[in-house]
């Protein structure tokens, strides 16, 4: 499962994702946009926003920390 997380440092949503994804042993690739720029305009280019966290799992994007999507998307429970 190819998982990419579009976040920035001070998002406190974006650290309830990154912990979810810790408590559940799932690897992700963090993204920082703040410091990528050319990240960012990918995740522009796919979600027409800024918000965050943008969560991409095997090509389908998630925007902002929705866990009951999460847990149908990566197929593990609690």
């Amino acid at each position: 499962m190819d998982i990419k997380v579009y976040m920035t440092p001070t998002c406190t949503w974006c650290q309830k994702t990154r912990e979810w994804f810790k408590k559940k042993k799932i690897p992700v690739q963090e993204v920082d946009i703040v410091e990528l720029e050319k990240e960012r305009e990918e995740m522009l280019w796919k979600t027409g926003q800024l918000a965050v966290p943008v969560i991409e799992i095997d090509g389908q994007t998630i925007v902002g920390f929705q866990e009951e999507k999460l847990e149908k998307m990566v197929g593990k429970g609690k």
